[in-house]
C-alpha cells in the first residue's frame, strides 16, 4: 500500500497541539458533535450531501464554501488518512512533528477534537526553516489540512535521517524534459505563497475561513486546484494550473468544476468564472476559448538566474 503523508493543523492556530500530543491523537471537529462511525461512506460526496445542511444549521452565518470544506476535512482525517499514513502537525512555534496513524476513526466526545484517529508519534522533529522552499510554502497553507505527499522523498529523508537522492519522474505527457517538470511541479504551492504579488491579486484572495482554505477543493470529477472569490464576494473563481503546455481538453474539464461550483456553493447573488494557467497555450485552447466568456488564460514564466557569491 502507498504511505501518504498529510500535513494537519491541530486546532485554529494549533490550539490544541499538545493536547494531542500528550495523548497521542490527531482529530478535528467543526461543530458535528456526533458519533460517525457508522456514516462514514467511502464517497466523500455523500458525506458532504449529508452533512453540508447539518453544518450550515449549526453555521448559519456561513457560506456553502466553507461548509464543503469543513465536511471535506471531517471526511479526510476520520475515512480517507490509512492507518500506516504520515501526518505533519505544525506546533506553533515553527516545528512539526510527524505521527504515524495506528487507528481507524474514534470518536471521543470528552476530547476537545473528537472525530480522532490515534497515532504513535515519532521522535522525529522537522525545522520549516530546514525545508526545501517548495516544501515551505505546502506546509504553511492555513487550510486544515493537506496531502503533501508529492514531497515524500523530502519528508522521508528527515524521518529516516537517510540523504536520498529525490528522484524526478513525468508521467505528464506534456512535459517532455524531466528538468523543466522539476522547475513546475511546486507551481501551485508557489502560486499560493507569492499570491499578493499576482495580476489576479488585485481582484481576487484565495478563498479561505478561520481554518478553512481553497487549495485543492473537492469536487465530483476531481480537485480544483485553487478556489479564489472576489473582493466584493460576488464571484468563485476557479483556477486550473498545468504544467506545460495546455490544450482545449483544459475548457471541459475546468467547466465541469465551474458547473459543480455552480450547482452546489453558489448563493444566489454569487457566479462562477475560470482562470487557466499554464507554460503556453495551443491553438485548439486558444480556439476553445475564443466562444467561451466566462475563462481566461494566463501564462506563467520560470526565471532562471545565476549569482556570484564572490
Amino acid at each position: 500500500m502507498i504511505k501518504n503523508y498529510f500535513r494537519l493543523i491541530l486546532g485554529r492556530k494549533h490550539t490544541h497541539f499538545e493536547e494531542c500530543y500528550k495523548n497521542n491523537y490527531i482529530g478535528v471537529s467543526f461543530g458535528i458533535d456526533k458519533d460517525l462511525s457508522n456514516d462514514l461512506p467511502e464517497n466523500w460526496r455523500d458525506f458532504n450531501k449529508k452533512y453540508i445542511p447539518l453544518y450550515l444549521e449549526k453555521n448559519p452565518d456561513k457560506s456553502k464554501v466553507t461548509a464543503g470544506l469543513a465536511c471535506g476535512a471531517i471526511h479526510t482525517v476520520s475515512k480517507s488518512i490509512n492507518i500506516g499514513d504520515h501526518v505533519i502537525c505544525p506546533d506553533g512555534s515553527g516545528k512539526y512533528y510527524v505521527g504515524v496513524v495506528k487507528s481507524e476513526y474514534v470518536y471521543k466526545p470528552d476530547r476537545p477534537l473528537f472525530h480522532c484517529r490515534e497515532v504513535e508519534w515519532l521522535r522525529t522533529s522537522i525545522n520549516r526553516s530546514d525545508m526545501s522552499q517548495e516544501l515551505q510554502n505546502s506546509t504553511g497553507s492555513i487550510g486544515t489540512i493537506s496531502n503533501i505527499t508529492k514531497y515524500s522523498n523530502e519528508l522521508q529523508n528527515f524521518i529516516s535521517d537517510n540523504n536520498q537522492n529525490d528522484v524526478l519522474t513525468s508521467i505528464d505527457k506534456n512535459i517532455e524534459d524531466p528538468s523543466m517538470f522539476a522547475l513546475e511541479r511546486h507551481l501551485e504551492d508557489f502560486l499560493i505563497a507569492n499570491w499578493k504579488q499576482t495580476e489576479i491579486a488585485q481582484n481576487y484572495d484565495i478563498y479561505e475561513d478561520d481554518e478553512l482554505f481553497g487549495q485543492q477543493f473537492p469536487t465530483d470529477t476531481g480537485p480544483i486546484d485553487i478556489l479564489a472569490i472576489s473582493k466584493d464576494k460576488k464571484e468563485l473563481l476557479v483556477i486550473e494550473l498545468k504544467k506545460g503546455r495546455a490544450s482545449d481538453s483544459v475548457v471541459g474539464q475546468i467547466q465541469r468544476y465551474m458547473g459543480y461550483i455552480k450547482s452546489e456553493f453558489l448563493e444566489s447573488d454569487q457566479k462562477v468564472r475560470g482562470i487557466i494557467i499554464a507554460l503556453e497555450e495551443d491553438l485548439k485552447l486558444k480556439r476553445a476559448l475564443s466562444v467561451t466568456n466566462d475563462i481566461e488564460f494566463y501564462r506563467y514564466k520560470i526565471n532562471f538566474e545565476l549569482i556570484n557569491s564572490k
